[in-house]
């Protein structure tokens, strides 16, 4: 079954259950993959359903850090139970050290020698890692590795 698919499926299993809050966040996930398919005219893939994950999941972690600095608990709360339900769909994230190993592997195939081929690195390392790790975590180590 496809993420898409299983998002689906959990949006009814929701409803059923009565769980409001996974129901709004699997509907707010469902629109942005909708709108991706009727923008591009395209059927989305489960790489692309990641990608949208990675990228509410950011929103959800930006927000969390709004309303923890406005002192808004009810909302921390919120934003916690949908950055929870969100990371149930995301493959399990890289640890340091395998993903040290990976981009140590990126850095060689890519022959990467200093700062400058930094563009390079991050591109080639974004497509062999996919969404098992953030864009920053990616930018620190290649930055570690180079330097």
């Amino acid at each position: 079954m496809s993420l898409k698919d299983q998002i689906k499926s959990d949006v009814k299993d929701a409803m059923r259950a009565k769980e409001i809050a996974k129901r709004d966040t699997l509907r707010n996930i469902q629109a942005s993959i909708k709108q991706i398919e009727v923008d591009e005219r395209r059927e989305v893939t489960d790489a692309d359903v990641e990608s949208i994950l990675m990228k509410y999941l950011k929103q959800r972690e930006d927000a969390k850090a709004q309303f923890e600095d406005a002192g808004r608990d009810d909302l921390v709360e919120k934003e916690d139970a949908e950055i929870a339900i969100v990371k149930s769909y995301l493959p399990e994230p890289m640890d340091d050290a395998e993903l040290e190993t990976v981009l140590k592997e990126v850095i060689a195939s890519t022959g990467a020698e200093s700062m400058k081929d930094m563009g390079k690195v991050m591109g080639a390392a974004k497509a062999a890692i996919g969404s098992r790790a953030d864009g920053g975590r990616i930018n620190q180590v290649v930055k570690k590795l180079l330097s």
